[in-house]
């Protein structure tokens, strides 16, 4: 990427009221077999339109394909029964009913290949695709089978390799990893959790970026953080481990949090996508708002590594709302980026 400051978002974009129930997590399709597949390439267009009329650099699908972030890719593996079900503790924030893994888990066949190709074949900017990390892929699941997180880690690992260097040949300039359990987990996400990470990577020459946030906008999500008291420093666990680590790319979460933005020193030399678009909220930032996280972020992480973005996905707004803040972004970037070129 050539230019000074590219945008990004961290994945998801709002679906059409059309293709799923609008302003929902998990929402169920509208349609089925061909008028789904069909479907789901016109919102991926249209989530790329808007986009680039936001001027947005690297340009993603906004997880049009998908239902949920981790489940859909889950859903393509073999070893896990999504008909038996347990509950479980998602994140030590909320309870859920997960699938289970029964057996050995692999990757029978590509899992995005074939939406990461035509999404290819709709642009010629860089393009960049979204895979859940092997900890938040164990966490959200009942592990009868390994009866290791560790273990079951690796495996996923392995198979996150496998579909990262499909990707890559697919023509995918960077492949993101979310791995939103680094925030909660530190022991586990030092001891083996980045490691994990790196084995995901393994072999890759595109760009590589882990995407650690404090999550979507959902109450489960809100009222934990009221929790977090007047200082968020859940990344000075993890952050001097990751400086060292093989990824290129650091995502994490500024705007309207209360991350103190020193933290980023931690990481300094990795390029870093700095969220300065909230995603708990509806109101739509200024671009003023945008610019004034960015300048602040620039004390931290050289201008030529600074990386704008939103602080998480955007699944659950309105599509007006996404498209506001999207634009925000933009322009945002834009305004600081006229002030480096002086």
């Amino acid at each position: 990427m050539n230019r000074i400051l590219p945008t990004s978002t961290a994945g998801s974009l709002p679906k059409p009221s059309w293709l799923a129930e609008p302003e929902k997590l998990w929402s169920p399709w509208k349609l089925k077999g061909d008028e789904l597949a069909v479907a789901k390439q016109d919102a991926l267009r249209l989530a790329l339109d808007d986009q680039r009329q936001a001027g947005i650099d690297i340009v993603g699908d906004g997880e049009q394909t998908r239902q949920h972030f981790v489940t859909t890719f889950i859903e393509h593996l073999s070893g896990v029964d999504f008909e038996k079900r347990e509950t479980v503790r998602i994140r030590n924030r909320y309870d859920a009913s997960v699938p289970t893994v029964v057996g050995a888990v692999a990757r029978p066949k590509p899992v995005f290949v074939d939406d990461a190709t035509y999404l290819r074949t709709q642009t010629s900017q860089p393009i960049k695709w979204t895979l859940p990390g092997p900890m938040t892929m164990i966490d959200t699941l009942y592990d009868a089978h390994y009866r290791s997180r560790e273990k079951l880690a690796w495996e996923f690992a392995t198979i996150l390799n496998q579909e990262a260097k499909a990707l890559e040949a697919a023509g995918v300039d960077v492949i993101q990893f979310d791995e939103p359990a680094f925030n909660v987990f530190f022991e586990e996400a030092n001891d083996w959790g980045i490691s994990t990470l790196e084995r995901a990577i393994e072999g890759l020459t595109c760009e590589t970026a882990v995407h650690i946030c404090y999550g979507y906008g959902i109450k489960a999500n809100t009222d934990w953080k009221k929790t977090l008291g007047s200082e968020w420093r859940q990344y000075e666990e993890t952050f001097p481990n990751l400086q060292k680590s093989k990824i290129d790319i650091i995502s994490l979460e500024c705007h309207r949090s209360r991350v103190p933005l020193d933290l980023i020193e931690l990481i300094r030399g990795k390029k870093v996508m700095v969220g300065a678009i909230d995603v708990a909220s509806d109101a739509i930032e200024t671009p003023e708002e945008v610019a004034d996280t960015l300048r602040k972020a620039l004390q931290f992480v050289d201008a030529d590594k600074l990386y704008p973005s939103t602080n998480c996905g955007m699944a659950p707004l309105s599509r007006q709302v996404a498209r506001g803040k999207l634009n925000a972004l933009g322009a945002g970037a834009d305004i600081v980026r006229r002030e480096l070129e002086g």
